[in-house]
């Protein structure tokens, strides 16, 4: 698959702040799965950052960050060919990874509640988010919700840095359901949201984000100043924590079981 836009889907992406692509073909799609995979048995011990959440069906994993240095296939796929070429059409200049992560969101797993994720993001302002389907994407098992148009500022944000709900309340919701292989690429101040998982199937994606490379090459700084924020705040334990904002609704995993 190309990299390479249209000046109509640049346009859309610029007046909406989201666009869906066809990143990979059924071959590559299946190669994604596998990687994933592998990311997912790693061992909680290592240079990644596993989560789990407690779920009606007992702890799952629920994201895994940090892991390109330990997978060839991922750093090459993140770094190299279409998904570099995407994102610096969209940014309008050489692109850079700035992190990346995986989304699991098993049977049963939580959601999200309607955030941006540029408040979680340190030390630029303005950096592109993706998520491409290593599954298929349903409202039944929870796919992404984004708002149209409203990508030009920061939204007024409650004590979670989550987006205050009568500004939720008065904005229009899309739906954004997608195929294994597709990718919606947003701006990281467009709106989204996600539901639960309440299909009976497994439903991973993956997040990469990236930056303008005259910004600086910012990967490892940035999760060096999230481990240490991370070390420095007080977590009250109602939620998993998972981002510098309190946006996923998962709950902590019980160790009394």
């Amino acid at each position: 698959m190309s990299g390479t836009l249209t000046k109509e889907q640049i346009a859309q992406f610029n007046d909406l702040g989201w666009l869906i692509t066809q990143t990979l073909d059924r071959d590559q799609t299946a190669a994604l799965q596998t990687w994933v995979q592998e990311i997912q048995d790693l061992p909680d011990t290592g240079p990644w950052l596993h989560y789990r959440e407690q779920t009606e069906h007992g702890p799952k994993l629920c994201r895994t960050e940090y892991f390109t240095p330990s997978h060839e296939g991922f750093r090459q796929f993140l770094t190299q060919g279409v998904m570099v070429e995407t994102a610096s059409s969209l940014l309008g200049e050489q692109a850079v990874l700035y992190k990346e992560k995986i989304n699991y969101k098993l049977v049963g797993g939580a959601g999200y509640s309607p955030h941006q994720d540029a408040p979680a993001y340190r030390f630029i302002d303005v950096h592109l988010s993706c998520m491409v389907a290593v599954d298929d994407a349903t409202v039944e098992n929870g796919c992404l919700e984004v708002v149209s148009g409203k990508h030009k500022e920061i939204l007024p944000m409650d004590e979670e840095g989550c987006i205050a709900q009568s500004v939720v309340d008065a904005m229009e919701w899309f739906t954004v359901e997608l195929k294994a292989g597709q990718t919606l690429w947003f701006h990281s101040r467009t709106p989204h949201r996600s539901g639960d998982n309440n299909s009976n199937r497994d439903r991973r994606a993956l997040y990469p984000t990236y930056n303008a490379l005259s910004e600086g090459d910012l990967r490892e700084p940035y999760y060096a100043q999230k481990l240490q924020e991370f070390q420095d705040s007080k977590n009250l334990g109602k939620k998993v924590r998972v981002s510098l904002i309190n946006d996923f609704r998962g709950r902590p995993v019980s160790h009394d079981q």
